[in-house]
């Protein structure tokens, strides 16, 4: 590890940390440590991060606020990179919104509605960054980011800057190209495509959304927010809710009372709590209904 580390300090990429603990980073507040934790600082340090890592040979995983992730409970090998201060940004230019990958969705679609554009209403409530965002597909409420998409910064895992559109990202349902083998990158800044709209209406879609999420969401626990994918014709939450599992625990890990598609942290989870519990809801409601869910969240880290 020490000659990659003294190269990543002599180019200056801005926060390094060894053998930290990712519990802290992640929204589920699970997760064991990363052999090293970096922030490079802007653009031009990623790209340089990108670039060492890929000559040396050291795996990465990208990482944002820490929703939609599982880390397990012997940590991540290798490097987490996080985006740093200077990724946390955001422009309008008319209908067009430039923003960095660590600036905060929630806080973005709230700019939106203040600017009376409309479009990202249905991402009010995902506690992610930009960067997750597009890399996941973000959804709710019927739309996700590929519907607003324009292009998005990126640097690729060989630390070649390239800007990626509609087509190159090949997104569906909470998937994009970022996520194939071969095709790994980070992105730095994504260009989205708003609408002028209401600003009275967006804001009372923001407002409906909120106080659903109140009602129906386990939002005061750790979560990750939805664990499966919705199938084809069918809620994961009903599919869950209808065989039984509601409340279910194994360990620190429960399917929440509130809302059967959230697992929570109860205080002491571990990864393979949920793990476990994750696997018997799969069983339950295949050997009860035939249907395979199938999970949205990423499951990363040594096991």
């Amino acid at each position: 590890m020490e000659a990659w580390m003294a190269e990543l300090e002599d180019a200056a990429i801005g926060g390094i940390q060894k053998h930290v603990p990712l519990a802290r980073h992640t929204t589920w507040k699970i997760g064991g440590p990363a052999d090293v934790l970096l922030t490079p600082s802007g653009k031009p340090e990623m790209i340089r991060t990108m670039a060492i890592l890929n000559r040396r040979g050291v795996p990465w995983t990208i990482i944002g606020k820490g929703s939609n992730m599982l880390v397990s409970d012997k940590g991540i090998r290798g490097v987490v990179i996080k985006a740093g201060e200077a990724l946390d940004y955001a422009e309008f230019d008319g209908t067009l919104v430039r923003a960095g990958a660590a600036y905060s969705i929630i806080k973005l679609t709230v700019m939106a509605g203040k600017q009376g554009l409309t479009g990202l209403e249905f991402a009010g409530g995902i506690p992610g960054t930009v960067g997750g965002a597009v890399y996941m597909n973000a959804g709710a409420h019927g739309s996700d980011m590929s519907h607003i998409f324009n292009s998005a910064e990126i640097v690729l895992e060989t630390g070649e800057l390239a800007v990626w559109g509609p087509e190159e990202m090949a997104f569906r349902y909470r998937h994009s190209r970022l996520q194939d083998p071969g095709s790994r990158g980070v992105v730095l800044e994504a260009t989205l495509q708003l609408a002028h709209g209401d600003r009275k209406e967006i804001a009372a879609a923001l407002a409906t959304h909120k106080e659903r999420r109140r009602r129906t969401q386990p939002l005061q626990q750790p979560s990750c927010g939805s664990v499966f994918r919705n199938p084809p014709g069918h809620h994961a939450a009903k599919l869950i809710e209808e065989s039984g599992l509601k409340g279910f625990s194994i360990g620190g890990a429960q399917v929440s009372p509130m809302h059967a598609n959230f697992i929570v942290n109860t205080g002491q989870a571990t990864a393979e709590d949920v793990l476990t519990l994750i696997a018997h809801i799969r069983s339950t409601v295949k050997n009860r209904t035939g249907i395979e869910l199938m999970p949205e969240v990423l499951v990363v880290g040594e096991r």
